[in-house]
């Protein structure tokens, strides 16, 4: 009788797993069956929320659901985070977030109220904007080698202009290779940055490409390098910082997708297949080439690596350059 009532006990328990398995599968399956939220800690017309726009219109071509974007700045992206935390972890909630809460936080602040990495599970990195060096247009400073002599022939004297903790990085990962000590100024956002350069009361700045193309091309500011191994499609007579003697400095701001890391796994995979056949729509590459940007293969690996990557190189870059941790 015992060994009957066992087997009876094991049927039931198989019976239960595999019903288990019916139903993870058929959620996986039916999802999304609503709308999503898409988190944004930044403003309308952002670069992270033009990227959340495109997507939610394409995952809505997917799906039939529509998706709502949801912008919360404010509190170095805390704001927004907050959100997250305190939403239902059921794949609904979608945070677009970028280089600065996902990364730069992780290696500015003593304390952080939550963990890029063990909070979050990656989707999939969206896009990555290389930054590009950039100087007033009348500036004495034609080319990145002038830039590099007249600061060390007076350290400390040269500045350069910042709109975030991204962007200070840059400039300081530019004087730790190139061997400089020059002087970060910091602004209220990145705008404000191009604006200072470009009325010639900073030296120069670095900003991401999009921010800067038109000022560019209409010969208000000057590029002087991209800090991308290759050159830019949108900039193409611009050098990169390796052929202009900055060798291996390669500085992005980037945007991705990622969810509270309670989410079931079978909601994360689902999202995660969706943002990565939107990354391999030729339209997709030809939104972001038209704002400078770069597309990715996309997914969950590929995300997590480029985070823990992004990490270790800003955390080292503000011990060498001795920056003051909030």
């Amino acid at each position: 009788m015992k060994r009957t009532i066992l087997q009876t006990m094991g049927r039931l328990l198989l019976a239960g797993f595999a019903v288990m398995a019916l139903q993870s599968g058929a959620v996986a399956q039916d999802f999304p069956s609503r709308p999503i939220k898409f988190v944004v800690p930044f403003p309308p017309g952002s670069a992270t929320d033009t990227s959340a726009r495109y997507f939610g219109r394409k995952i809505t071509d997917l799906t039939g659901q529509p998706v709502v974007v949801d912008n919360k700045p404010g509190a170095n992206s805390m704001i927004a985070i907050r959100a997250i935390q305190s939403a239902p972890a059921d794949g609904y909630t979608v945070f677009i977030g970028s280089n600065s809460p996902l990364a730069v936080n992780a290696a500015l602040f003593k304390q952080l109220p939550y963990d890029p990495v063990a909070d979050f599970t990656p989707l999939s990195l969206l896009t990555r904007v290389p930054g590009v060096l950039i100087v007033p247009a009348d500036s004495p400073f034609k080319t990145v080698a002038d830039l590099v002599a007249a600061a060390k022939a007076q350290p400390g004297k040269l500045n350069f202009g910042f709109g975030s903790a991204g962007y200070q990085l840059m400039g300081e990962l530019f004087n730790e290779i190139a061997g400089t000590q020059t002087t970060g100024i910091p602004f209220k956002s990145a705008t404000d940055s191009v604006t200072a350069v470009a009325a010639d009361t900073v030296n120069f700045a670095f900003v991401e490409i999009s921010s800067t193309l038109e000022l560019v091309r209409g010969g208000k500011i000057r590029a002087l390098a991209i800090a991308s191994p290759t050159r830019s499609s949108a900039l193409p007579q611009v050098p990169t910082a390796h052929e202009a003697g900055i060798t291996n400095m390669s500085a992005y701001a980037w945007v991705a997708a990622v969810v509270a890391s309670r989410t079931p796994k079978a909601e994360t995979e689902k999202l995660a297949e969706l943002f990565t056949r939107i990354l391999a729509m030729p339209e997709t590459q030809e939104f972001y080439a038209k704002l400078g940007g770069e597309t990715t293969r996309g997914g969950i690996e590929e995300l997590r690596r480029f985070q823990q990557v992004e990490i270790a190189l800003w955390k080292r870059v503000v011990s060498f350059a001795k920056v003051p941790l909030q």
